[in-house]
């Protein structure tokens, strides 16, 4: 197997594996409450808990399989814009799970799209994982139009219990349940992307 790459370059963007010191970028980011609406509902993420879970739990992926999650910023200016990351799967031969957050100044430029392209390049690509997938709640439509633009599919919906929530690491609950739907699954397979790619 090739060396893994740990930055990417694309047309408008730089992606690099996110570090320790980047905890204040971080919360920048999850302090915006359009940015969280659809993700804990909470007001944000206090920066005790970037520093002590959300930054450890990314470093502790497996980086030397691929893995990991990236900072990504563009490419002209230098500016942060948000975060993609790529996940094992919880369970044998289910891949990769995709991830991402964008500040709400990034939102509608198809930054997004593009980091998260750069990922399935990489994922299915370099690594050679068989799938990978992503969720979100079904109201996030932003968040879905980038899933289907990447020609992921809808595979199922489900609600996360409390625990399943607390187990990911980029989540901060804020008070009580803040959505009364359903969180989606959408997954592409590598043969899938290799056949869009001609």
């Amino acid at each position: 197997m090739p060396p893994v790459s740990f930055e990417f370059s694309t047309a408008r963007l730089h992606l690099r594996l996110l570090s320790a010191a980047d905890a204040d970028l971080l919360f920048d980011l999850d302090s915006d409450p359009e940015v969280m609406r659809w993700l804990s509902g909470s007001p944000g993420t206090p920066l005790e808990v970037i520093r002590e879970r959300v930054i450890p739990a990314c470093l502790a992926l497996p980086v030397e399989r691929g893995f990991g999650c990236r900072c990504v910023f563009d490419a002209e200016s230098g500016s942060f814009l948000g975060w993609v990351s790529l996940r094992p799967g919880d369970a044998p031969g289910c891949g990769g799970e995709l991830g991402y957050r964008f500040r709400r100044a990034a939102w509608g430029q198809g930054y997004a799209t593009e980091a998260a392209s750069a990922m399935l390049e990489h994922a299915f690509g370099e690594m050679g994982l068989p799938r990978v997938f992503a969720t979100t709640y079904e109201a996030n439509l932003g968040s879905r139009r980038v899933m289907e633009k990447l020609e992921m599919v809808l595979v199922r919906r489900f609600r996360p219990g409390a625990e399943e929530l607390a187990n990911q690491a980029t989540y901060q609950p804020g008070e009580g349940e803040p959505w009364d739907g359903d969180d989606l699954e959408y997954a592409i397979e590598r043969a899938t992307w290799l056949q869009s790619r001609g």
